[in-house]
This record gives C-alpha cells, structure tokens and sequence, in this order.
C-alpha cells in the first residue's frame, strides 16, 4: 500500500511563493509518474503538473510558474509555486499512478489572499 504525505501549503499573499513537498511510500518510486492536482470549492479535480519517464505537463494557468520536480532517492515530489494569485486557491494533491492504480494523499490547503 502506498502512502503520499503532502506538506508546505499555507496562507500566502498575491504574488508570493509556495514549495509543496509530497513524501510516498513503497518501492520503485522512480518508475511512477508523480503529479499534482488541485480542487478548488465549487469545481472539479484538475491537473496542475505531472512528471514522469516521458515527460513533464503543465495545465496552462500554471505554465512557467509552477515547476514541478523530483527526488527519487528521498521519494519525494515538489512543487514550487511562484506568483501566486487569489485563483491558485485549492486543495492540492498529490497523485502517484500505480501499475495497477492511483494513490492520491490526503491534500493540503493553499489560500493566496491579500
């Protein structure tokens, strides 16, 4: 069973930054596309990033401020959120894909407010 333990979310003013950090159990981690997702109240999950063997994607509202990178001996993924604004407010979770199926954490808070 795999575990993913997400970190680093808070309050944050517009314009400013956020590393979200996100621990995963089990093995063979570096063969697992990693990602970050976010839910908003009101709308529905989105992808925000996702690194894997074949590549990195990146939602659109988040292209050039939000890289997305890991460490495969700590098992750990990031995201570094840079200008942030009031719209960045969500839920964001972490998402590994499995052989056979998604592990999701639990989620943490991000609130960009003034």
């Amino acid at each position: 069973q795999v575990q993913l333990v997400e970190s680093g979310g808070g309050l944050v003013q517009p314009g400013g930054s956020l590393r979200l950090s996100c621990a995963a159990s089990g093995s063979s981690f570096s063969l697992y596309a990693m990602g970050w997702y976010r839910q908003a109240p009101g709308k529905q999950r989105e992808l925000v990033a996702r690194m894997s063997i074949g590549g990195t994607k990146y939602a659109d509202s988040v292209k050039g401020r939000f890289p997305i990178s890991r460490d495969n001996a700590k098992k750990t993924v990031y995201l570094q959120m840079n200008s942030l604004k009031p719209e960045d407010t969500a839920v964001y979770y972490c998402n590994q894909e499995g052989p056979s199926r998604g592990y999701w954490g639990q989620g943490t808070q991000v609130t960009v407010s003034s």
